[in-house]
């Protein structure tokens, strides 16, 4: 493919990504690592300066993965702004010490060097070699994409093995994404990266109404995005309630009100907003939570809960969370 010509390096195969990370290496230089799917928006950014920080190389990847979208889901409509990620990369500097560090690469694979067997995503019709994280994947997201999470371990995989990273940074907004890859690194044994350097970096929202930034957003209309801000609104309504002391149902079922007001209001505007679930997630298993082992959960501090839900306007579905926990066990 052409690509336009940065002041990055670009490394557009397997091998000349491996040949990088040898010197790196070689250099025993640290290397942080943060997986996109390209449309890079400031939560992608975000993740990228903390990379910078903590650091001495950083690599950033640009990949479509198709093995996590059903048939019937947006892959041929996700976003794809190459240029524009690449110009927003090359501006990003951080200051360290009396240094002043800035992506080192951008990894540019593509779908025939990740997926060198083929790949449909029709589950049934695929062959080669795919990942899953049995018992973690049909939970919260699973629901509502069964195949989702295979894909997504299988294509972490690969990219952990090509690009071998010291540390790897994830977003809080995919909070079951990025934990059910904290536990593939701990269970497959990763050295690069291990579990402990397996970071969830908090959402980075719209500093006026909240919303989770996200790629998808930009599939919002203007009066879809009017009420975008809808479901963290609602969650911070549920946690409000369980914090006050609340039951779980009570807690739910106040986040469903603020929902449905906002839905009867968006309708007048000709906005088709649906509700597809808010629940409350053990972290550590993600399995559903009753008021018992909430209380227990909370009075214990054995583990923090996910409050999580997804909200449709029309053919664009958003996700979000909130995690209620003391201590930087799930987020850091």
């Amino acid at each position: 493919m052409s690509l336009p010509s940065p002041s990055i390096p670009i490394l557009d195969s397997v091998a000349s990504c491996r040949t990088w990370r040898q010197k790196a290496f070689s250099d025993n230089k640290s290397v942080g690592f943060v997986p996109t799917m390209g449309a890079l928006h400031e939560g992608h950014l975000c993740l990228v300066r903390r990379s910078l920080a903590e650091n001495d190389l950083t690599v950033v990847s640009i990949f479509v993965n198709p093995a996590q979208f059903a048939p019937h889901e947006d892959l041929a409509t996700y976003p794809r702004t190459l240029s524009r990620d690449l110009e927003l990369l090359v501006a990003e500097e951080v200051h360290v010490a009396n240094a002043v560090r800035s992506p080192s690469a951008v990894f540019l694979p593509g779908v025939q060097d990740i997926y060198p067997s083929g790949i449909s995503q029709n589950v049934e019709s695929q062959r080669g070699t795919f990942v899953e994280v049995k018992g973690y994947s049909h939970q919260m997201e699973g629901k509502s994409r069964p195949t989702f999470f295979r894909g997504v371990a299988t294509v972490a995989t690969k990219l952990f093995n090509v690009v071998q990273p010291t540390s790897v940074y994830f977003g809080q907004k995919d909070i079951q994404q990025a934990l059910l890859l904290r536990k593939l690194c701990g269970d497959l044994l990763f050295a690069n990266p291990d579990v402990d350097h397996v970071h969830i970096v908090p959402t980075a929202r719209d500093p006026v109404d909240g919303l989770a930034l996200s790629s998808r957003n930009v599939f919002l209309s203007a009066d879809e995005r009017l009420f975008a801000g809808t479901l963290y609104q609602a969650l911070q309504c549920a946690e409000s309630v369980w914090t006050q002391g609340g039951t779980k149902a009570q807690s739910i079922s106040a986040a469903v009100t603020v929902v449905e007001r906002s839905r009867e209001k968006a309708t007048l505007k000709g906005v088709d907003m649906r509700l597809d679930y808010i629940e409350m997630n053990d972290s550590d298993t993600f399995e559903v939570l009753d008021d018992e082992a909430l209380k227990e959960s909370e009075l214990l501090k054995k583990t923090p809960v996910i409050l999580s839900g997804a909200l449709w306007f029309g053919q664009t579905r958003l996700i979000d969370n909130i995690v209620t926990e003391v201590h930087d066990t799930v987020v850091n």
